[in-house]
């Protein structure tokens, strides 16, 4: 409020004596423009006096203003009324009232906002209350309530001050009271996984309390005090855990607008819903693996099969790559057809299979592809989650699938469900004409199509972008899978998935672990070597085996054998460019440079003969032997025979097992005979590791390598 004079309130005979400018001079007319005014009509500015007398007082404040000013420049002001709430303090206030409180103040502005007119056209404030208050049909009590209410107030921050007094101040409650016991234990048994009701939890709690005799509280009281006293977040955390609570927060909003196309794609799979009829004769619900551009959201490759494998991630990868470039990112689910070995191995962020040294590197590394794992049961993370939406609605219902559709959920089933499977070649026709018309449609609402197609705005920023483009070298990485095996010890020949690969390079890596890469439809085409580290080696060609008798390819393998023996032996000469004879011939040389034998050693001390007698040689006595009767000893044999324990073999261990089939190996290359039990031995022998592994550490060591 602003500053007051010493005198406040002023009777009628004190306002006619002090002779104010405006006022009447007489206390009779006084009392005739205040009831003419109504200034008895304002509940806390006329009062009635006390004493003797009796009689109204008015406050200073209804004079008219020419009065008022004549006050305060005569008298000294007085601060002593309280200052009103803080402005900012009044807003904050005023914009957490319901829009019913701030109606009302809007309605109390309007009243004074009239009578403000009323006195910009001559009237004195008594007056335009009085007018307005019959205006609006109020009482001029109310309109002067809602002056006080802005004394001192801005115009522009009068609003916030009006609204209704018991909604800007705080409402106190009469809290309800119950035992602690009580409360933590109602919250130890509704704040945990699973969610139970919360009326079961109330029950549980309030039976103990009876029995502890602990004070609780009613149902509702209940409820309404868990649900203003534990915040929403923690009750979903405590109830839902770590899944629950991600759905509390918005998902962040990703902007495609800064990118180009082919900068980063995204992949997954999905289950059509219809039931096909595959070549084999199985029926079931094929699964799609697409990728998709991020830029655009078009569809650039996708591959069908009845599960989702490694072989066609690989085969859509490389369908992609090859029509359009190789993309920066690569944004994957943590499926493992996706967390593949063939694909992304050796990558350090990898959701799935172990980081192990020997571990060939994955395509995606190899051509300098930056991986990105989504969380797992995070689909916002991957915009191909929206177009299959798509094509499980346009695609899987369309009318050529009539009958062979099974819905979307265990529980929508149509009614002719099953009675039909689509043709594979046929599902596959349909599918591809649903893409093709899923990135040509028009009329795409995201920040980057505009109103156009995905194809259209896939084109117009792919023609301008700096696009990757493959080599040849790099197209044999993506169109195959790849194995991690171990060459020949000898002769470096490797097999896989019972095909045997062999070229004559590989003799020079006998022995050594190394990457085959292969088309795993067509594996007799051959297949592609590559050290551990990603450097390529060489083309291993297939060895196909052929018939015994096959003159033919008898004749082209001993062909091909003599060839190869030819160029050894031309590689031989060029190595070796001094033979054996001029060898010896220097030998002899520098031997005929000597000098004469040395003289013969001679012993420098000679043990001493000191006269002992020369030891005579033994002679065996003879020895009785009685005559041999043959049948005599014949019996004697058999009877010894009979009753002496046979001999028990000797612990037959790992290293007699090779020495037995050293030996009948030798006696086989001797041309000795070897016994039918004991050949069938060695076959089966020559197949374990454990031959193969002394034989190797054998022909490096020799014998001593046996132990």
């Amino acid at each position: 409020m602003r500053g007051a004079p010493d005198q406040e309130w002023w009777s009628a005979q004190e306002i006619a004596d002090k002779a104010l400018p405006g006022v009447p001079s007489t206390k009779r007319r006084v009392n005739a423009m205040a009831d003419r005014e109504g200034w008895q009509g304002h509940p806390k500015l006329a009062r009635k006096r006390r004493g003797r007398g009796g009689g109204w007082e008015y406050h200073w404040t209804l004079f008219p203003v020419l009065a008022q000013r004549k006050l305060l420049s005569e008298q000294t002001v007085s601060t002593d009324h309280p200052e009103p709430i803080e402005r900012g303090d009044a807003w904050h206030a005023f914009e957490g009232l319901p829009a019913r409180a701030k109606k009302t103040a809007e309605t109390r502005l309007d009243a004074l906002d009239k009578v403000a007119r009323f006195e910009r056209g001559g009237l004195s404030r008594t007056q335009a209350v009085a007018e307005v208050a019959s205006l609006l049909e109020l009482g001029s009590r109310s309109i002067w309530n809602w002056f006080e209410m802005v004394e001192g107030v801005a115009v522009e921050d009068r609003l916030a001050y009006l609204a209704p007094r018991h909604r800007r101040g705080a409402r106190k409650t009469r809290r309800a009271e119950c035992d602690a016991a009580f409360w933590e234990m109602l919250k130890g048994d509704f704040l945990r996984l699973g969610g139970p009701p919360f009326r079961q939890c109330y029950d549980n709690a309030c039976e103990i309390a009876n029995t502890k005799g602990w004070a609780n509280l009613t149902y509702r009281t209940a409820l309404r005090r868990m649900e203003s006293d534990v915040p929403s977040v923690v009750r979903v955390f405590k109830r839902e855990g770590e899944a629950g609570l991600q759905k509390a927060f918005p998902p962040m909003i990703r902007d495609r607008s800064g990118m180009v196309a082919m900068e980063g794609v995204n992949a997954d799979c999905h289950k059509i819903d219809v039931f096909v009829e595959w070549p084999d004769g199985t029926i079931n619900r094929p699964q799609i693996i697409a990728f998709q551009d991020l830029y655009s959201g078009k569809i650039l490759s996708w591959r069908v099969d009845h599960d989702p494998n490694k072989v066609a991630v690989m085969s859509a990868f490389g369908e992609m790559v090859e029509t359009y470039g190789i993309p920066r990112h690569c944004t994957f689910d943590n499926g493992r057809e996706f967390a593949n070995k063939w694909l992304t191995g050796g990558a350090p962020t990898r959701f799935r299979f172990k980081i192990r040294d020997d571990d060939p590197l994955g395509v995606l590394p190899m051509l300098g592809i930056e991986l990105h794992w989504a969380r797992p049961g995070h689909g916002q993370a991957k915009p191909i989650e929206r177009a299959f939406r798509e094509l499980a609605t346009r695609v899987a219902q369309d009318p050529r699938f009539d009958g062979a559709y099974v819905g979307n959920r265990p529980d929508a089933k149509p009614e002719n469900y099953g009675s039909r499977a689509i043709p594979a070649d046929k599902f596959l026709e349909v599918l591809d004409q649903g893409i093709v018309a899923h990135n040509a449609r028009e009329g795409r609402l995201s920040d980057t199509a505009k109103g156009r197609s995905f194809d259209e705005t896939f084109a117009e920023s792919f023609q301008a972008a700096p696009i990757r483009q493959a080599t040849s070298e790099q197209r044999r990485l993506w169109l195959m899978a790849q194995e991690v095996r171990k060459l020949h010890a000898r002769h470096g020949a490797v097999k896989l998935f019972d095909n045997g690969y062999y070229s004559d390079w590989m003799g020079e890596h006998a022995g050594r672990k190394v990457v085959l890469r292969f088309d795993p439809e067509h594996l007799h085409e051959g297949l592609h070597v590559y050290d551990l580290d990603g450097a390529y080696l060489g083309f291993a060609a297939c060895r196909e085996k052929v018939g015994f008798y096959d003159v033919a390819s008898a004749r082209e393998a001993a062909k091909l054998d003599r060839q190869r023996r030819k160029l050894v032996r031309q590689l031989a000469e060029t190595e070796v460019s001094i033979k054996p004879d001029q060898v010896a011939a220097h030998l002899d040389e520098i031997r005929a440079l000597r000098d004469e034998a040395p003289e013969p050693l001679v012993a420098k001390v000679v043990q001493p003969e000191f006269g002992a007698r020369p030891r005579q040689p033994l002679v065996k006595r003879p020895v009785y032997s009685p005559p041999i009767d043959a049948a005599e000893d014949a019996a004697r044999d058999a009877f010894i025979a009979e009753f002496t324990p046979k001999a028990q073999p000797l612990a037959d261990t790992d290293v007699e097992r090779f020495k037995r089939a050293l030996e009948i190996e030798a006696r086989s290359e001797a041309g000795k005979r070897v016994g039918e039990a004991e050949a069938e031995w060695l076959r089966g022998y020559q197949t374990t590791s454990e031959y193969r592994s002394r034989k190797a550490l054998w022909e490096q060591f020799g014998d001593e390598a046996i132990g």
